[in-house]
């Protein structure tokens, strides 16, 4: 097997003329090139120089060599460089947004991890259209868990990879106290007061547009862009609403929760991820939380 370090030197004697630049150039003494070049010569049973008193020329086989060792160096470099970016980006912690209402998936995959995987993870919370802009560049984020409504304004740059994660499907929520509404038709919806979202917002927009298809006109009884506020209005009787299948974990008992097929609404739940960050332990993570 010969020695990377022996190849080496070859190949800056024979660009360098000389034992001495090359020993100089290496941090060697001449004695330490001429040793590691005479066990070369020894190891391949070839003559590389020809030796005189004040000098040495390699031969056209050490030439060849030479050309052939830079090539080999060079694929040892980028082998040695590229494991130990593998090795870094192994190690390195995770930094993973999320919105508000997937916390529960996300902490139900982490609950299953090893202490020492999980102590990796770190996560920041936000809305979507807050999270996006912390994964351009120079972004301190590796992914983020978003969603989507319908062809609502969410918007994200091109270099960003993008990984399908769930289709979130809209149910209906109303109070239990209003009793039994079922088999909760269009038309029944029509006259009874709802909890909306702000306007303005890209959700409220596309909902907007899910009402009309349905010549439904609600009657607002107040606006809320959080989930956790928006079942509490309802247990306290205010309006029904359209709450997505995540956010209705663990509910309380003062809500009907209604799937009904004329709505088929849902939120499209995806990652988006910076390519250079994409580590195997990123991408098992986010596989994890594909459902």
């Amino acid at each position: 097997m010969l020695k990377p370090e022996h190849l080496r030197t070859l190949r800056e004697v024979v660009q360098l003329g000389s034992f001495a630049a090359a020993a100089n150039r290496l941090g060697y003494t001449s004695s330490a090139v001429s040793q590691q070049m005479a066990a070369l010569e020894r190891q391949i049973g070839v003559r590389l120089f020809e030796r005189s008193a004040h000098s040495v020329l390699p031969t056209s086989a050490a030439e060849v060599l030479a050309r052939h060792a830079a090539t080999v160096l060079g694929d040892m470099e980028r082998m040695i460089a590229t494991v130990q970016a593998v090795h870094r980006n192994s190690s390195r912690r995770i930094h993973l947004g999320i919105f508000p209402s997937f916390a529960d998936m996300l902490t139900g995959v982490l609950g299953r991890m090893e202490d020492r995987d999980r102590a990796g993870v770190r996560v920041t919370v936000g809305e979507s259209s807050q999270l996006i802009p912390r994964l351009g560049a120079g972004g301190e984020m590796d992914a983020a868990i978003v969603y989507q409504v319908g062809n609502s304004g969410l918007s994200w740059p091109s270099a960003l990879g993008r990984r399908w994660i769930a289709e979130d499907r809209y149910k209906v929520v109303l109070p239990a106290r209003w009793g039994d509404l079922a088999p909760y038709r269009a038309e029944q919806l029509v006259d009874l007061p709802w909890i909306m979202h702000h306007p303005g917002s890209s959700d409220a927009s596309f909902f907007e547009g899910v009402f009309a298809r349905w010549s439904l006109h609600p009657r607002v009884a107040g606006y809320s862009d959080d989930f956790k506020i928006t079942l509490a209005m309802i247990e306290a009787g205010m309006g029904a609403a359209l709450i997505p299948d995540l956010a209705l974990r663990g509910h309380g008992p003062g809500v009907v929760v209604a799937d009904v097929p004329w709505l088929n609404t849902s939120r499209s739940i995806f990652a988006l991820a910076r390519p250079e960050r994409e580590t195997a332990r990123l991408l098992s993570l986010l596989d994890a939380l594909a459902v």
